[in-house]
């Protein structure tokens, strides 16, 4: 059903499609909320956020965390939350940050986003993501940062001194990592019955890299950016807050 568009101007041309319903756009955004419809403002919005629908449970409430491994991709998806309106990018409890204190050097943000700060080791990932997720305030989590150490990889192996002088065992040692992370996000996810996304610009950058692919493998959606993954999120919540309002669960 065609809603018109939320443009002045913009119901003139929808009599033109076959089927379509030409109206007011208030009066069309009305009747999506009152029957749990959520809009998506693109076609890529729509698609990311059937995709995510599909795949990622329901999120019980608005307490979205941000774990990074880089503070800027951490600050612009916490504007994203922000700018969003449902979501709330809640303060870290304090024996949460006690528990991300063994995982992390003392650098990190002790804050939320929760900012590796560069000490992400083999471990660290899946640890404080469990953490995260396991905590009974959280109820999504957003992951950023996925793939980087496969890029160091693909520059690896298109380096001239590849395969040679033990390359070939670092670069196998890199992307088993962005697997790891990868399938640590699905499988928490399900422990939990909680919302994980991921996010990386290498979904889109290099499709092929290690990160990305195993997010595919696993039948779910690897978000080009930060901001993606909330908008996503943000139907996500929307829709469940609908079916709390009608005692659905």
């Amino acid at each position: 059903m065609g809603g018109g568009g939320d443009a002045e101007g913009a119901p003139a041309p929808a009599p033109s499609h076959t089927g379509a319903l030409a109206a007011n756009d208030k009066v069309f955004d009305g009747a999506c909320r009152q029957a749990g419809v959520t809009r998506a403002a693109t076609v890529e919005e729509a698609f990311e956020a059937a995709a995510t629908f599909a795949t990622q449970p329901l999120p019980k409430g608005p307490n979205t965390v941000v774990l990074t491994t880089a503070g800027g991709w951490g600050v612009v998806t916490s504007d994203a939350i922000h700018r969003e309106g449902l979501l709330h990018l809640m303060a870290l409890p304090d024996d949460l940050k006690a528990q991300i204190d063994t995982e992390l050097p003392p650098r990190w943000s002790k804050n939320n986003p929760v900012d590796c700060a560069g000490g992400e080791t083999r471990d660290t990932i899946p640890a404080v993501m469990e953490m995260i997720a396991a905590h009974p305030d959280v109820h999504s989590v957003i992951y950023l940062g996925l793939g980087i150490q496969s890029n160091q990889a693909r520059m690896m192996r298109e380096g001239r001194f590849y395969p040679d002088h033990g390359l070939e065992r670092i670069v196998a040692y890199h992307e088993r990592q962005d697997e790891r992370f990868a399938e640590a996000a699905h499988e928490l996810s399900l422990k939990y019955d909680k919302p994980i996304l991921v996010a990386t610009e290498l979904a889109v950058a290099d499709p092929d890299n290690a990160g990305p692919r195993a997010v595919r493998a696993s039948g779910r959606l690897c978000y080009a950016s930060g901001n993606r993954a909330v908008t996503a999120l943000g139907h996500m919540w929307r829709y469940a807050q609908f079916r709390r309002s009608r005692g659905l669960g």
